[in-house]
């Protein structure tokens, strides 16, 4: 069996950054984003899946249309839920909380927010549900979790990835019981 290509591209930067925008809806600084479009715009994919935050489907949207392909709007692949935090900066938070959450995200989520091991079960359940060549257009802590589920990594090893916007993460992806796949690519240079 030969898989699937499943491309992961972060989105472009939101209108504002630095924060742990999480579920905050956040529009993109410039959703017709050239560099971004450009990017993907020569994919080979069947179909294009997005988060349904602004800040990844309003991109989403020109991307699809564009190049006439089907758009699913799937909110499993939203970003980590922050809770308290969401929308905050990390240099407001306390430090040793934040230290924390960044040590052990299942057993110190932020305050109201989801875990780890939340996000990548979701995730999970979205990548289940692909079974062609696929861009999804989500964010950094959505592809991390991809990248856990399928390679086996723990949160330290993607998290020492970076994922600035407009990364795009190629695998391959075969599909079964244990889902498993092979990086094929990452293209990080910063669009922010």
């Amino acid at each position: 069996m030969s898989g699937f290509l499943l491309h992961l591209l972060r989105h472009g930067p939101p209108l504002r950054t630095g924060l742990l925008l999480g579920c905050t809806d956040e529009p993109p600084l410039d959703a017709a984003c050239p560099k971004l479009l450009a990017r993907v715009h020569a994919l080979a994919v069947e179909r294009i899946v997005t988060s349904d935050l602004k800040r990844a489907s309003v991109s989403a949207e020109i991307l699809a249309e564009a190049r006439g392909l089907p758009l699913s709007v799937d909110p499993r692949w939203r970003e980590l839920h922050f809770g308290m935090w969401d929308g905050l900066a990390p240099a407001t938070l306390p430090r040793e909380a934040l230290e924390r959450f960044w040590a052990d995200p299942d057993a110190c989520p932020p305050p109201g927010g989801e875990r780890w091991s939340d996000l990548r079960s979701r995730v999970s359940d979205a990548i289940g549900g692909i079974s062609d060549h696929t861009l999804v257009i989500t964010h950094a802590g959505a592809m991390r979790a991809a990248l856990s589920v399928l390679t086996g990594l723990d949160h330290r090893g993607v998290w020492a990835l970076d994922l600035p916007y407009g990364a795009l993460l190629t695998l391959r992806v075969w599909p079964g019981d244990h889902l498993s796949a092979q990086v094929i690519g990452l293209r990080a240079e910063d669009m922010g």
